[in-house]
């Protein structure tokens, strides 16, 4: 009975319990309707209406505008920055005027939260208008609406460059109404329209080279070459009488160690790929010459030839080149007594196939296809570079399998070394001179005719290279800065545009690694450095 008494006496609490609830809830709403904050005053730097602000004279835009505010103008203040979310809390702002201030800058999210703005004015301050007005005119609902017109940038200081070409390419497409602005620079754009011009006018990419790292030896050649799906560099350092291989270490983003080869006073490391065997041609001042096998089994480099040293007593340069389906490689000999010499791949090793002439001391040899008029296919060629005659070319007779002698180079005399490069289907050549003029040639059917020539004392390479689409020569120098000059394709010739600082180069090469692109520059007398190649948007 008592249990049944005390449960007939809380049911019956209940409803009190839910009158004290409603009692007590009813007492805060009404206090907290008491203490509602008051609308925001205008701000002691502004004048304001029912609908309108107008604020002068300000250190910093005023937070406390009234939010109801549908015209605000800024004019004649002192602050010098307009930071992210300036304008938060107008929510219904359709006209901001911003005249005749002293900005020097204006931030990314400045314009957040007006989503009902239709018309923007920006005129008469320092500030050159950057891409944060872009980013507030395209179609950004977190930013505003893209319905702003018009847009006024009057009374700007507009520099025509590649930071403005943004908008001259949102003109060219926008359907705002923007009214005229000029340009005040550069001087080929001084009072042009920037609505007359087009993003074609603005060439605003650009590459360089810069330093990325340092390999302390000297050296003298650099190759780079393809073995199982991975590339490597190998290095010809004179001094210790190694060829050391370097690999990419995909971790460190650097160029480490891999192997190396043991000999003395090397001069050349060319590497030669047949059917994925990796041979190493190894040329020394002393000691003789080899060639090595890398064996996969062992992992390390094997000698398995000799090369002849009757024939090759002083190797300066080798190429390798093939012509159907056979592998050669030439040795250019700069002694007084040796021959320059051809050797052939025979399925077992290589093999001395012609010797071009003895005596002549020769210092470079280039491979290169050239088409000789009326013929219309490209024919190999071999120019061989030396200190005692003017460049010459030979010509390579398909019949009787070997290179004959054509013609040399006219008024080339005392010319070190002759590399070659193509541009639309045109072969030119760069050849290098210690004393006098290096010279560009370009190929004209049955002759090189000049293009270009550069002051080059002190040179000893002048390589061209072509990363990507962009064609490059590289003067290098032992008694100044080494001069990059980039071609300019309308004016057909190179045009310089950085200097590097290598001591006594002696070679440069382009290395290819997972879409990166280096350049190495062997040093005789400091250290091989490596260059990355840079491209840079100015524009971005």
């Amino acid at each position: 009975m008592e249990s049944e008494r005390s449960k007939r006496m809380g049911n019956a609490c209940i409803p009190l319990k839910r009158i004290a609830y409603f009692l007590c809830l009813l007492s805060a709403l009404l206090l907290t309707e008491g203490k509602k904050p008051a609308k925001p005053k205008c701000p002691a730097v502004c004048t304001c209406t029912k609908d309108n602000a107008l604020c002068e004279n300000a250190r910093s835009i005023p937070r406390t505008v009234p939010p109801d505010v549908i015209s605000l103008l800024f004019t004649s203040n002192s602050f010098d920055v307009i930071s992210d979310d300036a304008f938060i809390g107008l929510p219904h702002l359709e006209y901001l005027f911003i005249e005749n201030n002293n900005i020097k800058s204006i931030s990314r999210h400045t314009f957040r939260g007006l989503k009902s703005l239709i018309h923007l004015q920006i005129m008469g301050y320092n500030v050159k208008p950057g891409k944060v007005i872009l980013h507030m005119l395209i179609a950004d609902v977190e930013v505003m609406p893209v319905y702003i017109e018009p847009l006024d940038l009057r009374g700007n200081s507009f520099n025509c460059d590649c930071k403005l070409k943004w908008l001259v390419e949102w003109l060219s497409h926008t359907n705002a109404t923007v009214e005229d602005i000029y340009c005040e620079g550069p001087p080929e754009y001084k009072k042009r329209k920037i609505n007359s011009l087009s993003s074609k006018d603005f060439d605003c990419i650009i590459t360089e080279f810069a330093k990325s790292q340092d390999l302390p030896y000297q050296s003298l050649s650099i190759d780079t070459f393809s073995y199982l799906n991975d590339e490597y560099v190998v290095i010809a350092q004179p001094f210790t009488g190694k060829c050391i291989f370097l690999e990419w270490d995909h971790v460190e983003k650097t160029f480490r160690n891999y192997d190396n080869i043991t000999g003395t006073s090397t001069v050349v490391c060319k590497p030669i790929v047949i059917e994925t065997q990796l041979y190493v041609i190894v040329a020394q001042l002393f000691g003789g010459s080899h060639i090595y096998k890398r064996d996969s089994f062992a992992n390390k480099f094997i000698k398995i030839q000799d090369i002849e040293i009757l024939k090759i007593r002083k190797p300066n340069d080798i190429e390798t080149f093939k012509i159907e389906n056979n592998w050669y490689f030439v040795v250019a000999d700069s002694s007084k007594a040796g021959f320059t010499t051809i050797y052939k791949w025979n399925g077992n090793g290589f093999y001395s196939h012609q010797s071009l002439h003895a005596w002549y001391r020769d210092t470079d040899v280039e491979y290169l296809e050239i088409i000789r008029t009326p013929q219309t296919l490209r024919t190999p060629h071999l120019i061989l570079s030396s200190s005692s005659q003017r460049p010459v070319i030979y010509q390579w007779n398909k019949a009787t399998q070997l290179f004959t002698n054509q013609t040399d180079i006219p008024n080339m005399e005392d010319v070190y070394a002759v590399k070659h490069f193509s541009v639309k289907g045109d072969v030119y050549i760069c050849l290098t001179r210690f004393i006098g003029d290096s010279k560009v040639m370009k190929w004209g059917g049955s002759s090189f005719q000049d293009i270009q020539r550069m002051p080059s004392r002190g040179s000893m390479v002048f390589q061209p290279l072509q990363i990507n689409n962009y064609q490059y020569a590289i003067l290098g120098s032992d008694y100044s800065f080494t001069q990059v000059y980039n071609w300019d394709a309308e004016k057909a010739k190179f045009v310089k545009f950085q200097e590097l600082n290598v001591q006594a180069p002696r070679s440069f090469t382009h290395v290819s690694i997972n879409k990166r692109n280096f350049l190495f520059a062997s040093s005789f007398k400091g250290n091989t450095q490596i260059y990355k190649h840079v491209i840079v948007d100015l524009s971005a």
